[in-house]
């Protein structure tokens, strides 16, 4: 820790030296100007920003070529991605690596899925390695976004038509059956707009035991102008995905360390169709004055049998799971610039969106002989084949929000530009249940459910921001913003099970009682240039109130909900880049956070009270490390290091995760114009390592990562 104090201190004397900034003002000053559109929905310099924002651009996906998002978004400084199978994840944006629903995940500026319907998986559903950029805005979102942005806001930019006709086609293939054929074709600009369709298939057999992996990705973009004052653009987005899995299925560490291929939970599955289409309409009074309407329809359905759940005990829930959400929405604003007027601008916006859904779920059971083989000290339990019981849940749930908001930016003087903004969220859920209200029972497991019911709820969200720029070629940043996230369907309508009746009734009673989490965001940043080194430097803190705990009890292996719950989570993150020489480039992101628990009391079963303790899965460091060299215009080569620091297997600090470090070594080369080859080799000294842990210190848990990979492909454009 005083290291990393003594570091930062370095730094940031290192970055405010007058003297340094002198050196390189019109290299500095082209990286001030580079632009974020996610946080007002258009355009903005970076330089204005009043928040940590981090960005991908285009180039570096095309090259990276991620075959899953944690290799790609692990470039941004504080944010961390862990494999479960597939392209499936769990993140890590100042809070822990898990799948609590504190991001919101959208595509263009729209959610991709509805808030009441999060899935910690949903970058899935988005075409990544065609996308045209990727922008994170770490900690609690602008007023423009609502429920879910406490821990980040991920936002993929769909690739933009070019305006003159083209198309392409990328082949790969990989260790353990992989294969990726990404096409592309663009009209050019025509009387009717330009059009760009984007393809992706993708296969993969799985490194481990009965986890293969199907994707079909189909994006459209049409982009129109039927007047020179008003741009249409519209997004068709499919994806379809069917995988075998054992999601990130931990081992013991004997067979993490001799047997990591093995699967423990090999009937798990997950089959994924997600549909989005979108037209946003701006509309253009003049040179400072804007109207904005974008509609959208989606429509997500999910086929799950969740390895989460398996467990042949009393207090297991295993069960398959479908669930079909529609959306129909409507994202509003005006925007009014005042340039005379201390260059003010202003936004009032509204949001609306209207999601009917529906879920019902089937209890397993492992209980049939030959189904299941005991676990012993060496060896987890293995989940081979079940048996499907009775419906335990169907119901039909309709999501409504309404948001209006208000955000204006002004500059009281030349140097200064503040931001302030708040935002109304009105939220609402109308259940309907199909099956009788009243006692369910399977066996000894007792499915107390509920009458229909509706439950809403409301929060008002301020935000406050200052930039200002110290030199032409260097901004210092401050912002304070509130965010919350609002309890899902599954948390307020899926109780579960208990032992007995009145227990299953207190506790789906109990489950409607639950409200919004809080949140409060403190940070402060500075952002530049100093003698060639472009940098972004952020220290934060939040504070997370009325957090719903959601957590396997070591002992009794159950999940329990309630808001009793406060964490706090204080770091340091740090992006920086240079061009050693003219053929060499150096960057490097890297993250120290300390994540506690501020109140966390379990007593419903152990009596524990982990108040004080550090978040598991919450590694104080990890950052990424890239040294690109260009030896030629067409040859392009890269070496990365990637650190995950240790963390603690569970909420009472009982043991560690040691961490782990890898090699990545990437190259592509222009064979001829059009034409290009490709290689990446991930795991590059084939280290053994955990994408997860958990457990307890006297039994620790582990999901062995993905060994030493080999892709090879070729490209070709025309």
């Amino acid at each position: 820790m005083i290291h990393t104090k003594q570091f930062a201190i370095s730094v940031l004397a290192l970055l405010i030296n007058p003297t340094v900034f002198a050196a390189n003002e019109t290299q500095a000053l082209s990286a001030l100007e580079e632009v974020t559109v996610t946080g007002t929905r258009e355009p903005t310099p970076l330089s204005e920003v009043s928040e940590s924002v981090g960005i991908i651009k285009k180039e570096t996906i095309t090259f990276t070529a991620p075959a899953h998002p944690q290799q790609l978004l692990g470039q941004i400084p504080g944010v961390a991605v862990n494999v479960t199978n597939g392209e499936g994840h769990t993140m890590g944006i100042r809070q822990k690596i898990g799948t609590d629903s504190v991001y919101l995940y959208l595509e263009d500026g729209i959610p991709i899925r509805a808030t009441g319907f999060f899935n910690h998986n949903a970058l899935y559903e988005v075409n990544i390695p065609q996308a045209g950029g990727v922008e994170v805005v770490k900690g609690i979102g602008s007023a423009l976004y609502g429920s879910d942005a406490i821990g980040g806001t991920v936002n993929i930019l769909t690739n933009k038509p070019t305006t003159q006709s083209d198309a392409g086609l990328s082949a790969e293939m990989g260790s353990y059956g992989w294969y990726r054929v990404l096409g592309h074709a663009n009209t050019g600009q025509k009387e009717f707009g330009a059009l760009r369709a984007d393809v992706n298939v993708s296969h993969t057999d799985g490194w481990r035991e009965k986890t293969a992996y199907d994707r079909l990705s189909t994006n459209l973009r049409w982009d129109y102008a039927p007047s020179s004052n008003t741009v249409l653009k519209t997004i068709l987005g499919y994806t379809k995905i069917d995988q075998e899995t054992g999601a990130n299925s931990a081992l013991t560490p004997f067979e993490y360390n001799n047997t990591p291929t093995v699967n423990a939970r090999s009937v798990a599955f997950r089959k994924v169709d997600a549909l989005r289409l979108s037209t946003n309409i701006d509309h253009y009074i003049g040179e400072n004055e804007l109207i904005s309407i974008t509609p959208y329809f989606r429509n997500n359905k999910m086929d799950l049998n969740g390895s989460y759940n398996f467990s042949t005990s009393a207090t297991g829930d295993p069960r398959i799971e479908k669930s079909d959400v529609t959306s129909l929405g409507v994202l509003t604003k005006w925007r009014k610039d005042f340039p005379n007027t201390l260059k003010a601008r202003v936004i009032v916006g509204f949001d609306y969106d209207y999601s009917p859904g529906k879920r019902t779920e089937d209890a397993i059971s492992f209980a049939a002989p030959g189904c299941t083989i005991a676990g012993t000290a060496v060896s987890i339990q293995k989940f081979n084949c079940y048996t499907v019981g009775p419906r335990i849940y169907d119901y039909d749930v309709t999501y409504q929000s309404a948001s209006p908001y208000f955000h204006t930016e002004l500059s009281p003087i030349e140097k200064l530009r503040v931001t302030a903004a708040v935002r109304y969220d009105s939220i609402s859920y109308d259940m309907t249940n199909n099956l009788a209200a009243g006692d369910l029972v399977y066996g000894t497991k007792h499915y107390w459910q509920n009458a229909s019911s509706s439950q809403s709820f409301s929060k008002v969200s301020p935000k406050l921001g200052v930039n200002f720029a110290l030199t032409p070629v260097t901004h210092i940043y401050a912002s304070y913003k509130q965010g919350f996230r609002a309890p899902s369907e599954g948390n307020l309508f899926r109780a579960g099970h208990d032992s007995t009746l009145d227990r299953g009734r207190t506790k789906a009673t109990d489950f409607l009682q639950l409200k919004p989490i809080k949140a409060d965001q403190y940070e402060v940043g500075l952002r530049g240039d100093a003698r060639g080194w472009n940098y972004d430097l952020t220290a934060y803190s939040l504070r997370k109130r009325d957090d719903i705990l959601s957590q396997r009890d070591a002992l009794n292996q159950i999940t329990i909900s309630s808001n009793n719950g406060s964490t706090k989570h204080q770091g340091i993150e740090l992006g920086m880049g240079t061009a050693l020489t003219k053929k060499l480039r150096l960057d490097f992101a890297y993250s120290y956070a300390k994540h506690t628990y501020e109140s966390w009391v379990t007593n419903q079963f152990t009596g524990a009270n982990n108040t004080g303790k550090d978040v598991e899965s919450a590694p104080n460091q990890f950052g990424n490390t890239r040294l690109t060299w260009t030896p030629a215009k067409s040859t392009t080569t890269q070496i990365e290091w990637v650190k995950m620091g240790s963390y603690w297997l569970d909420a009472a600090n009982t043991g560690k995760y040691a961490g782990h470090q890898l090699w990545n070594l990437r190259a592509s080369h222009e064979i001829t114009k059009g034409v290009s080859v490709s290689g990446r080799i991930m795991n590059l000294a084939d280290k053994r390592y955990a994408d997860s842990a958990g457990g307890t210190g006297t039994a620790p848990t582990l999901s062995p990562g993905l060994p030493r990979t080999v892709f090879a492909g070729v490209q070709a454009a025309w």
